[in-house]
């Protein structure tokens, strides 16, 4: 048996064996197998459900200080095995190994601390004329997650949901499920309340439909593509339950005729290309005036060239393979349909990199030239693909930034702030940089249209874990 291989879901705080079959885990680095996991049946969301249910009532009256005393010993424990973690989510989604240690285990650890720092003035309760007004616990939380930042998805959403007082199935992604069946294992040592953190993992279409559809499950927080997010909502909807739902995007990142061009590339080319474009904030989308769209194109391939694609655990290795052998050939789908648009190829293309592992790889690729009805401009490309649109005036490049289904985030860059700030109104996405602003974890997470529904993070996103309760006081007599 592989040490990677796990035979148990965790269910009422102890590990079952599974009503279902496995799902094999491969390596982004090199495709071979490196774990397995329980192929989850309807009947161990049933157990799961069941047991955060009776855990709730007791859960939700814990006392706060000792929830977050539990928070902060998970996040020790997440320290104290960083390494791990770094490398196996490495192995599993491709990520440089640098770039695991501070973004794939460093952020969600700091995520996970800061909901005690949020508790600290979180209003839980308010008087509002005659009515006192409370937040509660929702209940039952079911966390769905996605791959591409696995343990950044567990930690944000199991803690958001433990500290508020609910309890949690959590349902990772079946592409790299392994950090999460470690924070199963750290729950388990430290002795949180059976019931209060479940984990089944397995498919979408069995696994995810018995738990969205679960009328004992209060709220759905899920974040994967917009097209499993209508099918959440649609599932949902039939038990009038609340989703929060962190979907899709294809961010602009407006570069104004008087912003540093330089600077302004180097940094969207970076956000475009970390984590082999997995990211569903990228700036995917560059607008750039028509004047210096030439200007534009060699510093996107200066950038490009500087790129060492290899294995993630190598630290000379700048990028990665993609996560699974289906998105490397959708990426590659991708390229291909941007050639026949006639899109103009300013580096990169199908050609198959050499001199890597035998993994997910493709070749940084940017275009030139793009128009907005193309389809590398609309639609979500989930790797390294760069669109570089050219438009005439400060106007049309906030049409063509607004003109997507999507609006997750966005970025303008320039030499006034007060200007870029006026485009920054006028985009209509969930989040904007200005000049290459820094993510900030205490800021809503979240997007327009048809990037989602609800926020994450920060004192905003607390809120979605709590219903309203009105308590009407009859006037008190003089």
């Amino acid at each position: 048996m592989n040490a990677l291989d796990r035979e148990h879901v965790f269910i009422d705080g102890t590990w079952q064996r599974s009503a279902g079959g496995d799902i094999e885990v491969h390596s982004a680095i090199t495709g071979l197998v490196i774990g397995r996991v329980p192929d989850g049946a309807a009947e161990d969301v049933q157990k799961a459900v069941a047991a955060a249910r009776a855990a709730f009532p007791a859960w939700s009256r814990t006392a706060l200080a000792d929830r977050l005393d539990l928070l902060a010993k998970l996040a020790t424990k997440v320290d104290e095995r960083a390494d791990e973690l770094a490398r196996l989510i490495s192995a599993e989604v491709g990520t440089p190994l640098r770039v695991s240690t501070a973004v794939q285990v460093g952020l969600p650890r700091r995520v996970l601390q800061s909901y005690g720092e949020l508790m600290e003035d979180f209003q839980v309760e308010e008087q509002v004329g005659d009515s006192l007004v409370f937040r509660e616990p929702i209940g039952v939380v079911a966390a769905v997650t996605a791959w591409n930042y696995p343990l950044q998805q567990v930690l944000g959403k199991i803690g958001a949901a433990l500290v508020a007082g609910c309890t949690v199935v959590l349902k990772p992604s079946q592409v790299a499920p392994l950090s999460a069946f470690i924070v199963a294992d750290l729950i388990e040592e430290i002795g949180f309340p059976p019931g209060v953190f479940n984990l089944v993992s397995g498919r979408g279409r069995v696994v995810g439909e018995e738990l969205v559809g679960h009328p004992d499950v209060d709220m759905v927080t899920f974040t994967g593509s917009t097209g499993a997010g209508r099918r959440i909502g649609e599932v949902a909807s039939r038990t009038v339950k609340r989703v929060a739902l962190e979907l899709g995007g294809k961010s602009p990142n407006v570069i104004l005729d008087d912003a540093d061009f330089a600077q302004a590339v180097k940094v969207g080319v970076a956000n475009c290309f970390t984590n082999t474009g997995q990211t569903c904030t990228a700036l995917t989308r560059m607008l750039v005036p028509q004047s210096r769209i030439s200007e534009v194109e060699e510093l996107v391939r200066a950038r490009l060239r500087k790129y060492v694609l290899g294995d993630p655990l190598d630290q000379a290795t700048t990028m990665g393979p993609l996560a699974s052998a289906a998105q490397r050939d959708s990426v590659r789908e991708y390229v291909q349909v941007g050639i026949d648009e006639g899109a103009t190829l300013i580096h990169g293309g199908l050609e198959v990199p050499i001199g890597v592992p035998s993994g997910y790889f493709v070749t940084p690729t940017a275009f030139s030239m793009v128009t907005p009805d193309m389809r590398i401009a609309r639609e979500e490309i989930f790797g390294p693909v760069l669109s570089i649109l050219p438009y005439g005036s400060e106007e049309e490049a906030i049409e063509i930034a607004n003109d997507s289904e999507y609006g997750l985030s966005g970025a303008v860059w320039s030499g006034d702030r007060e200007r870029a700030l006026g485009v920054a109104r006028q985009l209509r996405t969930g989040a904007v940089d200005i000049n290459g602003s820094f993510f900030n974890m205490l800021a809503p997470f979240g997007g327009y249209k048809q990037s989602g529904n609800g926020r994450e993070l920060g004192h905003h996103g607390l809120a979605e874990f709590f219903e309203l309760k009105s308590v009407q006081q009859a006037p008190q007599n003089s």
